[in-house]
């Protein structure tokens, strides 16, 4: 499911460099799940957590709801009338079923220019389409708990020596792309407020960043590795072709355990380096 932030270009590389050993893994800014869904399901307790309730109360009616959401999505319409009475509806907070405010929700992001929730997107799009996904979803999700929480909360409720956060928060000044999912009060002190919430915890962390000299700055600590990468920028293929993104992952952790235990395995950051 497309998403502001979303990590569906970087899912191989992030998975990739999870560490070796942990029994519980939360996944702190959720979004649209990419993390979670291409992770492997084992035998670890998974937790997804977001701060935007109308994402989490989907994500429950997915889990536990599915056929009653799909019906509710049989008949809409893909229409620029239908997706501003939707869009009100929600604003008003004046529907009381949990399956009609996700499928509200649903339409939203799949009718909205680039999933951005305010304009109509004008795209044609066969919500029928969507249905065997919603099914799929439903059965990954089926053990997963699904938590809707301030990150502080949650990290200090699920924090054990064998658990494992993967944090994807909003990037440091961006927060105004994120006003419309829940994410607006976001600011530089939250920042901070996650960096020091991260650096008294028991368990491992793993956190994804765009690359900028307060992120790096904040997180200049002993026993923390910051590795660098880029990805396409698709913002600005429009005009610059091949542009590029610069990122960063933060971990607590040797993030390069897997390969050192596997010498065979594909390693994403030599890839990106040319070696």
């Amino acid at each position: 499911m497309s998403w502001i932030g979303g990590k569906k270009a970087l899912r191989e590389l992030i998975v990739s460099v999870f560490p070796l050993y942990y029994e519980r893994y939360i996944e702190v800014f959720g979004g649209g799940g990419w993390v979670l869904f291409h992770k492997p399901p084992g035998n670890d307790f998974e937790v997804y957590n977001d701060f935007n309730g109308l994402l989490t109360n989907l994500y429950r009616c997915v889990r536990e709801r599915p056929d009653e959401l799909i019906e509710a999505l049989h008949f809409v319409l893909n229409s620029r009338e239908d997706f501003d009475i939707v869009k009100d509806a929600l604003a008003r907070d004046s529907i009381e079923s949990d399956v009609i405010k996700a499928a509200y929700f649903y339409q939203l992001i799949r009718y909205s220019y680039a999933s951005g929730l305010t304009s109509f997107g004008s795209q044609p799009h066969d919500m029928w389409s969507n249905f065997p996904l919603i099914e799929q979803a439903h059965r990954r999700l089926s053990k997963v708990v699904i938590e809707n929480k301030d990150f502080e909360k949650l990290i200090r409720q699920y924090d054990r020596p064998v658990s494992f956060f993967y944090l994807d928060p909003p990037y440091y000044e961006t927060e105004k792309y994120y006003k419309n999912v829940g994410e607006g009060g976001f600011q530089e002190k939250d920042h901070i407020r996650l960096k020091d919430t991260l650096m008294n915890i028991e368990g491992k962390f793993l956190l994804s960043y765009n690359d900028c000299d307060f992120i790096r700055e904040i997180y200049d600590a002993p026993n923390i590795q910051i590795e660098s990468f880029t990805r396409i920028n698709n913002i600005k293929q429009r005009y610059d072709n091949g542009a590029q993104f610069p990122e960063i992952l933060v971990a607590n952790y040797d993030m390069q355990e897997r390969k050192e235990n596997n010498p065979s395995q594909i390693n994403l950051f030599e890839i990106e380096n040319g070696l």
